[in-house]
């Protein structure tokens, strides 16, 4: 990477604390792997099963935080902070209506959700049950999402580490005394994290009430909330496109076996734990590239997109140097299956190879996401992912390359993402100033 410059004491600012949330987050996930994956195989199947059916529900509604984030960083680079205490409140309203609506469908469709993946026996039923229980906390993990959205664009992350920090500290310890001390099995991981959640969406949901400080108008403004959700139904296009992938590759491994689909829900874990901590350094550019073209600063957003790119790329280097080294350690950490470790170990060089190209993805998704350019982003996902990568999962599937072949679809998935969204970023039509972008 060259040298210094005066932008990375900015970026490590905003990273550095975004590191630490985001890498909490993702511990539910592999707290449950871990804790589920020494109660047995078929727990552990079940556990990516559900896994797979609530990352995707509640995946699929990232655009709560990158939508916000989006438009905020463009209200504070403006200098309109009142307005962006509005819109606040607006992301809250909207948090709830959809985490009630996903709460319901997980209630109500729990059984067919798991059935479309492969799920049945008695895998499938644990399964089902776990989802449900899981619905209790889903509206306020929505508010979370979106209480952390608002905090990114206004420049505040250390906020956010705090609050995850200790609602994943809350969620370790009743884990494990629901499971072990307890003995609640599946059902005591479930509701150990439903509990975390909200207790983390409450805290998020006093501060989107107080942002913009008093006498702020917080009922439902129409003009503040069309920008959002123009943003908004474009990232959830983007991301329902990305999560069909791997919903899609955990459906195809359900029918291979369990043991490889609890491999892959071992490294699909360590994945969503890895993206996200590679994610931090495009949170940064998501708040800076939002603030410069929000202050009508094209420069200061083009060369804040290229150096963010340039720490994404030694970042995923790293990574995968590590993952490299940990090959044979990483999945023993989660289960002592021989069979799960022998899939493991197929799919890992994989793995590895995917993390540089992964960093700069995720470096490009958060400039274009930071300038509002989520129309793009939409159509060259809905391109590489189920337009790609599903015909070749399903191809894996009946031509039986086993989990080797659907990693190898993912890996050229990320490759596909990481043309389309390096040309677009060459080609600067993504830096339009003003506040709505």
């Amino acid at each position: 990477m060259p040298g210094r410059t005066p932008l990375d004491g900015e970026i490590l600012r905003l990273a550095a604390p975004a590191l630490g949330a985001l890498a909490a987050e993702p511990l539910y996930l592999l707290v449950d792997t871990a804790i589920v994956g020494h109660l047995g195989t078929t727990q552990l199947a079940a556990l990516a099963l559900a896994a797979t059916v609530l990352s995707t529900l509640t995946g699929l509604c990232i655009f709560l935080t990158y939508g916000t984030t989006a438009q905020v960083a463009r209200l504070h680079g403006a200098g309109e902070l009142r307005r962006a205490g509005r819109l606040a409140a607006q992301a809250l309203w909207l948090a709830l209506a959809v985490g009630g609506g996903i709460a319901l469908i997980c209630l109500v469709l729990a059984g067919p959700l798991i059935g479309l993946l492969g799920g049945d026996g008695e895998a499938g039923d644990l399964a089902a049950r776990y989802v449900r229980l899981s619905a209790a906390g889903l509206p306020l993990a929505l508010v979370a999402l979106a209480g952390q959205g608002y905090l990114r664009g206004i420049g505040d992350l250390r906020t956010p580490l705090v609050i995850v920090a200790v609602a994943q500290a809350a969620n370790v310890v009743l884990e494990v005394l629901f499971v072990y001390g307890l003995h609640w099995g599946l059902d005591g991981s479930a509701l150990g994290t439903v509990l975390a959640q909200l207790f983390m969406g409450a805290t998020f949901a006093s501060l989107l009430l107080r942002a913009g400080g008093p006498g702020v108008d917080r009922a439902p403004a129409p003009e503040l909330i069309r920008p959002l959700l123009r943003i908004s139904w474009q990232l959830f296009l983007r991301t329902a496109a990305l999560l069909a992938s791997f919903a899609t590759a955990s459906a195809v491994l359900a029918r291979v076996g369990e043991a490889s689909l609890a491999a892959h829900q071992v490294a699909f874990g360590l994945f969503v734990f890895i993206a996200l901590v590679l994610d931090a350094v495009a949170i940064a550019a998501q708040v800076l590239v939002g603030r410069a073209l929000g202050a009508g600063d094209i420069g200061a957003a083009v060369a804040a997109g290229g150096r963010v790119i340039a720490w994404s790329l030694a970042f995923g280097c790293l990574v995968g140097l590590l993952l490299a080294a940990l090959h044979d350690v990483l999945p023993r950490a989660f289960t002592s299956d021989p069979a799960v470790l022998d899939q493991a170990a197929a799919l890992w060089p994989l793995f590895v190879l995917m993390q540089p190209a992964a960093g700069v993805v995720f470096a490009l998704d958060g400039i274009l996401i930071g300038a509002g350019d989520t129309r793009f982003l939409a159509i060259s996902m809905l391109v590489a992912g189920p337009l790609t990568y599903v015909p070749v999962a399903l191809l894996a599937l009946a031509e039986d390359w086993g989990i080797r072949g659907v990693w190898i679809g993912l890996l050229g998935l990320m490759g596909m993402r990481l043309l389309t969204l390096g040309l677009r970023f060459r080609g600067r039509r993504w830096a339009v100033t003003g506040v709505t972008g």
